[in-house]
């Protein structure tokens, strides 16, 4: 048993932040965690191995379709699925392991095992329990399903399975046309698997800018994945080796049935906090399962934090991450802060698609007059040199006072270039601001300068 001026429960990216901040800011802290490695969920079975996949089929997709016509001939190259697993194993074991010498470096104490919360400053892990002047609730969330459909991760499987399944599918139906369900649709259809994506919704990606929506649709249509819209998934009957998906279209009621070798039930995410104790502890927790917090993320009882997937908000490692670090400010008696406004969100298919601040449809329902600059990368040199000429910077202005208020885009290094946005709104620049200044040529960026000239007096390129 020891003492804690911090305790940390979970060590995903919400939770390892907050630890190593409170370290650096003088806190004697310690982190829960019960796996085998730290990194949580994004380190070990999300972001991290995913991006991995997603690279690896992007180059074999490259290899295929343009390689030829850069003057690279020769065979295209097999797909050794065993060696691309060792390699996306290999990149989750170089981050977790980085995150267990970040704690070593800044002494922060891993206390191996589940946390649960026995009473208002105590945690128990295993049968140990330890004393905290402050516990920060870091656990997550878990993939959640639809009614009627069991999840084994061999045949019907959520995004941790579809990570790690024995062989590529020839067939794999995607239920839900989110961000994981697109990622590893586009993974598998890279790889020869014929993709089938069924959403609820007459769109894809929900919330997004629909413009963005539509045309990202048709590219991901030009790879080769099929989408049926409007449907009501009924139910999945699965064997050993197969499944069958029922949908009902919701237009006419009509009911069809999918073949699949594998299923991906992508219907997003919940808050994972079995187990802690929660409501004997008297913490007010949300109808959607989110534990309820006020603006400097306390929970209802004293003491007792909570940040990232647990709490409302978007599911976002990056979004935990800053509320991690804000909550360790507040702690060591700072003033912790996050600017909710100002929180990008990035698919990392090909071309890659990224988003902050408002969307047109937003804008319109709050009768906020804007305008919008646009440039497509078809006009951008370094784009058309790499064959990604493919997409557009879409940038909403306010039309009074030129302040930026939201970017929307699809195209190469999209999740990287949204950041000169989301800098210049934290600063609270117009779009004229960015449009005078100089971005270096060729690069993609010269693409959202030339979306911030055509919110003035045009863009030069197009």
């Amino acid at each position: 048993m020891a003492d804690y001026d911090v305790i940390v429960i979970g060590g995903g990216p919400g939770g390892y932040v907050c630890a190593i901040r409170c370290a650096q800011l003088g806190l004697k802290t310690a982190c829960v965690e019960g796996r085998e490695t730290l990194g949580g969920t994004c380190l070990n079975v999300g972001c991290i191995p995913s991006k991995a996949l997603l690279h690896a089929t992007h180059l074999l997709h490259e290899a295929e379709h343009n390689f030829a016509s850069m003057g690279l001939k020769g065979k295209s190259p097999s797909v050794d699925w065993a060696q691309m697993q060792t390699y996306k194993d290999d990149v989750i074991g170089q981050n977790t392991k980085g995150i267990e010498f970040l704690f070593k470096k800044n002494k922060v104490d891993w206390l191996k095992g589940w946390g649960s919360i026995p009473a208002a400053g105590q945690v128990k892990v295993g049968d140990e329990v330890h004393n905290a002047k402050n516990i920060v609730i870091a656990t997550g969330s878990e993939a959640s399903s639809l009614p009627g459909i069991e999840i084994d991760e061999k045949v019907v499987v959520t995004s941790t399975g579809a990570l790690s399944l024995p062989k590529i599918p020839k067939k794999m139906v995607v239920i839900g046309a989110g961000v994981i369900g697109l990622e590893m649709g586009s993974v598998y259809a890279r790889l020869g698997a014929e993709v089938t994506v069924v959403e609820f919704l007459d769109n894809i990606t929900p919330g997004m800018d629909a413009e963005v929506s539509r045309s990202f649709q048709k590219l991901l249509k030009k790879q080769g994945l099929n989408f049926i819209m409007g449907a009501a998934v009924q139910g999945v009957e699965a064997t050993k080796t197969k499944a069958k998906v029922t949908y009902k279209l919701r237009k006419d009621d009509s009911e069809a049935t999918l073949d699949a070798d594998v299923v991906l039930v992508a219907t997003g995410r919940r808050p994972f906090t079995d187990g802690l104790g929660l409501e004997a502890l008297g913490a007010e927790i949300l109808p959607r399962g989110q534990i309820k917090t006020d603006g400097h993320w306390a929970t209802t009882v004293k003491g007792v934090y909570a940040i990232g997937d647990a709490i409302e908000g978007p599911m976002l490692a990056h979004k935990a991450e800053d509320e991690g670090m804000a909550v360790a400010e507040v702690l060591a008696g700072k003033s912790g802060h996050v600017n909710y406004g100002v929180i990008p969100g990035v698919i990392y298919t090909q071309p890659e698609v990224a988003s902050v601040g408002k969307t047109e449809e937003q804008l319109k329902e709050e009768g906020v007059a804007y305008k919008v600059g646009k440039f497509s990368f078809m006009g951008n040199a370094r784009a058309k040199a790499v064959h990604q000429g493919d997409g557009f910077v879409k940038l909403l202005a306010d039309k009074n006072t030129d302040r930026i208020l939201g970017c929307h885009l699809i195209g190469p290094a999209a999740g990287d270039l949204i950041h000169e946005i989301c800098v210049a709104m934290e600063f609270g620049a117009s779009a004229q601001d960015l449009a005078l200044t100089c971005h270096a040529h060729p690069t993609f960026s010269e693409a959202m300068r030339e979306a911030a000239l055509a919110c003035g007096d045009g863009a030069i390129h197009a």
